[in-house]
Protein backbone atom coordinates (compact mmCIF):
# COMPACT_ATOMS: atom_id res chain seq x y z
CA UNK A 1 0.00 0.00 0.00
CA UNK A 2 1.58 3.25 -1.17
CA UNK A 3 0.78 5.97 1.74
CA UNK A 4 0.37 9.44 0.18
CA UNK A 5 2.49 12.34 0.97
CA UNK A 6 -0.50 14.72 1.78
CA UNK A 7 -4.11 14.45 1.20
CA UNK A 8 -5.90 17.30 -0.35
CA UNK A 9 -9.47 18.48 -0.52
CA UNK A 10 -11.28 20.81 -2.78
CA UNK A 11 -14.70 20.23 -1.42
CA UNK A 12 -17.96 18.12 -2.23
CA UNK A 13 -18.82 15.12 -0.98
CA UNK A 14 -16.12 13.14 -3.42
CA UNK A 15 -13.58 14.22 -0.97
CA UNK A 16 -15.35 13.01 2.12
CA UNK A 17 -13.47 9.44 2.05
CA UNK A 18 -9.92 10.67 1.40
CA UNK A 19 -10.08 12.97 4.02
CA UNK A 20 -11.86 11.03 6.65
CA UNK A 21 -8.91 8.17 5.87
CA UNK A 22 -5.91 11.03 6.11
CA UNK A 23 -7.17 12.50 9.79
CA UNK A 24 -7.51 8.92 11.06
CA UNK A 25 -3.58 7.50 9.47
CA UNK A 26 -2.70 11.15 10.64
CA UNK A 27 -1.62 11.67 6.66
CA UNK A 28 -0.91 15.71 6.00
CA UNK A 29 -3.69 16.80 5.34
CA UNK A 30 -5.05 19.93 3.75
CA UNK A 31 -8.27 21.44 2.43
CA UNK A 32 -8.55 23.97 -0.62
CA UNK A 33 -11.91 26.74 -0.48
CA UNK A 34 -12.97 28.38 -3.90
CA UNK A 35 -15.55 30.36 -2.63
CA UNK A 36 -15.89 33.31 -0.19
CA UNK A 37 -17.71 31.03 2.18
CA UNK A 38 -16.74 27.74 3.90
CA UNK A 39 -18.64 24.89 1.81
CA UNK A 40 -20.11 21.99 3.92
CA UNK A 41 -17.35 19.48 3.78
CA UNK A 42 -14.30 21.75 3.95
CA UNK A 43 -16.33 23.20 7.07
CA UNK A 44 -16.42 19.99 8.82
CA UNK A 45 -12.82 19.20 7.88
CA UNK A 46 -11.39 22.58 8.41
CA UNK A 47 -10.69 22.12 12.11
CA UNK A 48 -8.78 18.69 11.90
CA UNK A 49 -6.56 19.97 8.38
CA UNK A 50 -2.96 20.90 9.04
CA UNK A 51 -4.14 24.01 6.60
CA UNK A 52 -6.64 25.50 5.52
CA UNK A 53 -6.11 27.45 1.51
CA UNK A 54 -8.75 30.16 0.27
CA UNK A 55 -9.52 31.09 -2.76
CA UNK A 56 -11.67 34.08 -2.33
CA UNK A 57 -10.36 36.60 0.63
CA UNK A 58 -11.58 37.19 2.84
CA UNK A 59 -13.75 33.66 3.49
CA UNK A 60 -16.21 33.19 6.19
CA UNK A 61 -15.11 31.02 8.34
CA UNK A 62 -15.17 29.80 12.40
CA UNK A 63 -12.49 32.42 14.68
CA UNK A 64 -10.76 29.34 15.42
CA UNK A 65 -9.73 28.21 12.35
CA UNK A 66 -6.94 30.11 10.18
CA UNK A 67 -7.21 30.41 6.23
CA UNK A 68 -4.42 31.06 3.92
CA UNK A 69 -5.04 33.36 1.05
CA UNK A 70 -3.72 31.55 -2.06
CA UNK A 71 -6.03 32.70 -4.56
CA UNK A 72 -8.20 30.55 -7.48
CA UNK A 73 -5.80 28.74 -9.87
CA UNK A 74 -6.67 30.19 -13.33
CA UNK A 75 -6.85 27.57 -16.26
CA UNK A 76 -3.79 28.38 -19.00
CA UNK A 77 -5.85 30.46 -21.38
CA UNK A 78 -6.98 32.91 -19.20
CA UNK A 79 -3.04 33.07 -17.23
CA UNK A 80 -1.97 33.83 -21.12
CA UNK A 81 -4.14 37.04 -21.13
CA UNK A 82 -3.27 38.34 -17.12
CA UNK A 83 -3.72 42.11 -16.96
CA UNK A 84 -4.61 42.32 -21.05
CA UNK A 85 -4.45 45.18 -22.19
CA UNK A 86 -8.16 47.04 -21.67
CA UNK A 87 -9.76 49.50 -24.16
CA UNK A 88 -12.34 51.48 -22.94
CA UNK A 89 -16.05 52.18 -23.94
CA UNK A 90 -16.12 55.26 -27.18
CA UNK A 91 -16.94 55.98 -30.31
CA UNK A 92 -16.15 52.92 -31.83
CA UNK A 93 -17.33 49.38 -32.06
CA UNK A 94 -18.12 47.87 -28.24
CA UNK A 95 -18.27 44.40 -26.80
CA UNK A 96 -20.45 43.12 -23.68
CA UNK A 97 -20.14 39.48 -22.25
CA UNK A 98 -22.69 37.59 -20.68
CA UNK A 99 -21.88 34.97 -18.28
CA UNK A 100 -24.22 33.38 -16.88
CA UNK A 101 -22.30 30.39 -14.76
CA UNK A 102 -21.91 26.46 -16.21
CA UNK A 103 -25.52 26.01 -16.86
CA UNK A 104 -26.50 29.62 -18.16
CA UNK A 105 -29.00 31.60 -16.39
CA UNK A 106 -32.73 32.40 -17.91
CA UNK A 107 -32.74 35.71 -15.70
CA UNK A 108 -29.92 37.36 -17.67
CA UNK A 109 -31.64 35.74 -20.68
CA UNK A 110 -34.72 37.67 -19.37
CA UNK A 111 -33.45 41.09 -18.41
CA UNK A 112 -30.17 41.97 -20.28
CA UNK A 113 -30.76 41.55 -24.15
CA UNK A 114 -34.23 44.43 -23.70
CA UNK A 115 -31.87 46.38 -20.99
CA UNK A 116 -29.15 46.32 -23.44
CA UNK A 117 -31.96 47.59 -26.31
CA UNK A 118 -33.08 50.18 -24.29
CA UNK A 119 -29.46 52.26 -24.42
CA UNK A 120 -29.19 55.58 -26.31
CA UNK A 121 -28.95 54.47 -30.22
CA UNK A 122 -25.69 56.50 -30.39
CA UNK A 123 -24.50 54.39 -27.75
CA UNK A 124 -26.22 50.80 -28.98
CA UNK A 125 -24.79 51.22 -32.63
CA UNK A 126 -21.50 50.58 -31.55
CA UNK A 127 -22.71 47.55 -29.31
CA UNK A 128 -21.72 43.71 -29.85
CA UNK A 129 -23.11 41.20 -27.41
CA UNK A 130 -21.49 37.56 -26.42
CA UNK A 131 -24.27 36.17 -24.36
CA UNK A 132 -24.44 32.45 -22.67
CA UNK A 133 -27.62 31.17 -22.90
CA UNK A 134 -29.22 28.27 -22.16
CA UNK A 135 -30.30 25.85 -24.91
CA UNK A 136 -33.86 26.22 -24.09
CA UNK A 137 -33.19 29.86 -24.17
CA UNK A 138 -31.42 30.68 -27.17
CA UNK A 139 -33.71 30.73 -29.99
CA UNK A 140 -35.77 33.15 -28.19
CA UNK A 141 -32.32 35.33 -27.29
CA UNK A 142 -30.94 35.86 -30.79
CA UNK A 143 -34.28 36.59 -32.28
CA UNK A 144 -34.73 39.33 -29.81
CA UNK A 145 -31.55 40.77 -30.28
CA UNK A 146 -31.97 40.33 -34.03
CA UNK A 147 -35.58 42.12 -33.69
CA UNK A 148 -33.65 45.12 -32.36
CA UNK A 149 -30.45 44.97 -34.59
CA UNK A 150 -28.09 44.09 -32.10
CA UNK A 151 -25.08 42.18 -33.72
CA UNK A 152 -24.84 39.17 -31.37
CA UNK A 153 -23.49 35.59 -31.13
CA UNK A 154 -25.69 33.74 -28.89
CA UNK A 155 -24.62 30.20 -26.91
CA UNK A 156 -25.24 27.76 -24.29
CA UNK A 157 -21.63 27.57 -23.66
CA UNK A 158 -18.61 29.93 -25.36
CA UNK A 159 -15.33 27.46 -25.88
CA UNK A 160 -13.04 30.80 -26.20
CA UNK A 161 -14.28 32.93 -22.73
CA UNK A 162 -10.79 34.04 -22.43
CA UNK A 163 -10.08 35.75 -25.73
CA UNK A 164 -13.92 37.37 -25.64
CA UNK A 165 -13.74 37.99 -21.81
CA UNK A 166 -9.99 40.08 -23.08
CA UNK A 167 -11.91 41.68 -25.85
CA UNK A 168 -15.05 42.79 -23.63
CA UNK A 169 -15.48 46.65 -22.42
CA UNK A 170 -17.84 45.03 -20.05
CA UNK A 171 -18.65 41.62 -18.12
CA UNK A 172 -22.49 40.92 -16.77
CA UNK A 173 -21.91 37.65 -15.09
CA UNK A 174 -23.07 35.41 -12.39
CA UNK A 175 -20.76 35.20 -9.16
CA UNK A 176 -18.96 32.00 -9.24
CA UNK A 177 -15.56 31.61 -7.99
CA UNK A 178 -13.74 31.35 -11.03
CA UNK A 179 -15.42 33.41 -13.07
CA UNK A 180 -14.58 35.90 -10.38
CA UNK A 181 -11.09 34.45 -11.07
CA UNK A 182 -11.00 35.72 -14.25
CA UNK A 183 -12.68 38.36 -14.52
CA UNK A 184 -9.68 39.71 -11.87
CA UNK A 185 -7.45 38.17 -13.80
CA UNK A 186 -7.95 39.44 -16.77
CA UNK A 187 -8.87 43.06 -15.30
CA UNK A 188 -12.42 43.76 -16.49
CA UNK A 189 -15.31 45.91 -15.24
CA UNK A 190 -18.21 43.81 -14.66
CA UNK A 191 -21.96 43.72 -13.13
CA UNK A 192 -22.66 40.87 -10.82
CA UNK A 193 -25.79 39.16 -10.57
CA UNK A 194 -25.08 36.44 -7.92
CA UNK A 195 -26.88 33.09 -7.69
CA UNK A 196 -30.09 33.90 -5.41
CA UNK A 197 -31.06 30.23 -3.88
CA UNK A 198 -27.69 29.37 -3.11
CA UNK A 199 -28.31 28.38 1.08
CA UNK A 200 -24.64 30.08 1.70
CA UNK A 201 -25.14 33.03 -0.63
CA UNK A 202 -21.72 32.15 -1.50
CA UNK A 203 -21.60 34.17 -5.00
CA UNK A 204 -21.99 37.42 -2.97
CA UNK A 205 -19.23 36.79 -0.71
CA UNK A 206 -17.40 35.77 -3.97
CA UNK A 207 -17.96 39.63 -5.59
CA UNK A 208 -17.31 41.49 -2.51
CA UNK A 209 -13.63 41.76 -3.04
CA UNK A 210 -14.61 42.91 -6.47
CA UNK A 211 -16.86 45.08 -5.59
CA UNK A 212 -15.07 46.69 -2.39
CA UNK A 213 -12.36 47.74 -4.81
CA UNK A 214 -14.86 49.37 -7.34
CA UNK A 215 -14.39 47.05 -9.37
CA UNK A 216 -17.56 45.89 -10.29
CA UNK A 217 -21.42 46.46 -9.06
CA UNK A 218 -23.32 43.48 -7.33
CA UNK A 219 -26.94 43.84 -8.63
CA UNK A 220 -29.14 41.19 -6.20
CA UNK A 221 -31.72 39.48 -8.39
CA UNK A 222 -34.41 40.90 -6.46
CA UNK A 223 -33.30 43.95 -7.46
CA UNK A 224 -32.42 43.26 -11.33
CA UNK A 225 -34.61 45.20 -13.31
CA UNK A 226 -34.48 46.33 -17.18
CA UNK A 227 -34.63 50.03 -16.55
CA UNK A 228 -32.00 49.80 -13.73
CA UNK A 229 -29.47 47.75 -15.44
CA UNK A 230 -30.16 50.12 -18.41
CA UNK A 231 -29.34 52.76 -16.23
CA UNK A 232 -26.34 50.91 -14.93
CA UNK A 233 -24.86 50.04 -18.21
CA UNK A 234 -24.92 53.30 -19.64
CA UNK A 235 -23.17 55.07 -16.44
CA UNK A 236 -20.06 52.45 -17.24
CA UNK A 237 -20.18 52.48 -20.76
CA UNK A 238 -20.67 56.65 -21.20
CA UNK A 239 -18.02 57.34 -18.97
CA UNK A 240 -14.28 55.54 -20.15
CA UNK A 241 -12.39 57.11 -17.49
CA UNK A 242 -14.73 55.08 -14.88
CA UNK A 243 -14.64 51.93 -17.09
CA UNK A 244 -10.48 51.98 -17.07
CA UNK A 245 -10.30 52.72 -13.63
CA UNK A 246 -12.77 49.56 -12.79
CA UNK A 247 -10.23 47.21 -15.21
CA UNK A 248 -7.36 48.68 -13.22
CA UNK A 249 -9.09 48.32 -9.62
CA UNK A 250 -10.11 44.29 -10.78
CA UNK A 251 -6.29 43.29 -11.90
CA UNK A 252 -5.08 44.43 -8.49
CA UNK A 253 -7.84 42.21 -6.78
CA UNK A 254 -6.12 38.86 -8.86
CA UNK A 255 -4.12 36.57 -7.55
CA UNK A 256 -1.68 36.05 -10.47
CA UNK A 257 0.30 33.42 -8.65
CA UNK A 258 -2.41 31.54 -7.03
CA UNK A 259 -1.13 28.12 -8.35
CA UNK A 260 2.73 29.17 -6.79
CA UNK A 261 1.21 30.03 -3.58
CA UNK A 262 -0.88 26.46 -3.02
CA UNK A 263 2.21 24.71 -3.95
CA UNK A 264 4.05 26.79 -1.37
CA UNK A 265 1.48 25.89 0.75
CA UNK A 266 1.47 21.99 0.03
CA UNK A 267 5.46 21.93 0.68
CA UNK A 268 4.92 23.97 4.00
CA UNK A 269 2.56 21.41 5.17
CA UNK A 270 4.55 18.40 3.84
CA UNK A 271 7.86 19.75 5.71
CA UNK A 272 6.05 20.49 9.35
CA UNK A 273 5.56 16.63 9.37
CA UNK A 274 8.85 15.65 8.09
Amino acid sequence: VVRPTIVIGFGGYPSIPALTAATILRIPRMVHEQNGVLGRVNQLFAPVMNAVACGTWPTEMSDKITGHHVGNPVRAAIAERVGAGYIPPGDYPMSILVLGGSQGARILSDVVPPAIAGLPMAMLSHIRVSHQARPEDQERVEAYYAEQNIPADVRPFFDDIPTRMSEAQLVISRAGASTVADISAIGRPSLLVPLAISIRDEQSANAMGLVTAGAAELIREVDFQVDDLTTRLEAILNDPARARQMASSALKTSVPDATQRLMDLIQTVIKKDS
